[in-house]
């Protein structure tokens, strides 16, 4: 299971993507900021780029990292290391 902590890391991800979109303010400036469309996101939601963009989005803004880390169960700093993982 050489796979398990990338895994881990894109499902980490994909959790602090979904959190992002279910915020209104937040899905539109992630959108607006990175000229992503929904369906643009659909397609392409395995996509190790994708999942470490969402991440570093939330980094860019502390109080988001922060809110989406606890709105998943997670720490920022576990959402920094998926980061680098996916990286």
């Amino acid at each position: 299971m050489t796979d398990a902590p990338h895994n881990d890391a894109e499902v980490l991800a994909l959790a602090a993507l979904a959190a992002t979109l279910t915020d209104a303010r937040r899905a539109e400036r992630f959108l607006s900021l990175t000229g992503l469309s929904p369906d643009g996101i659909r397609s392409r939601l395995g996509d190790r780029a994708l999942l470490a963009a969402c991440i570093a989005f939330l980094e860019g803004h502390e109080p988001d990292l922060v809110a989406v880390a606890g709105d998943i169960g997670a720490s920022p700093e576990d959402l920094l290391r998926a980061r680098a993982e996916l990286e």
